[in-house]
């Protein structure tokens, strides 16, 4: 991967492909999740998904990553066992296993509750990089 030309996707163009893609939303619901106008939400899809497609097609590596992350009332994990990602609100518990292959191997990715700071209000931290 090292001597690959990466593309970069920001935090921001890869939350509007999980939720346009992943979670099949509509531009509204998911504009209104990302608290973006929907034509906002609609150029950001856009540029993500010419930046993935364009990884593919030319064989880049896809960095993900820049800019502060605002934690919507989700707990982020990710099973060591299948590399399974899932969320689950704040509340709730520790889970008992992984959703997918119901190992107890799995561990929490983002950066948790905490005081609120950057200048769009969210805290900053970071996604993984998938391979």
């Amino acid at each position: 991967m090292s001597v690959l030309d990466e593309i970069e996707l920001s935090i921001d163009e890869f939350e509007a492909l999980r939720l346009a893609d992943l979670e099949g939303l509509y531009q509204e619901e998911a504009a209104a999740r990302m608290e973006v106008s929907r034509a906002t939400f609609a150029r950001i899809v856009a540029a993500s998904r010419k930046k993935v497609a364009t990884a593919l097609v030319q064989g880049n590596a896809l960095r993900i990553g820049g800019g502060p992350v605002a934690f919507a009332g989700e707990r982020s994990f990710r099973c060591e066992s299948c590399r399974h990602d899932w969320t689950l609100p704040f509340g709730t518990g520790r889970p008992a296993g992984c959703p997918a292959c119901s190992a107890r191997e799995f561990r929490r990715v983002d950066a948790g509750p905490g005081p609120r700071s950057g200048p769009s209000g969210g805290r900053p931290g970071k996604l993984p990089a998938r391979s």
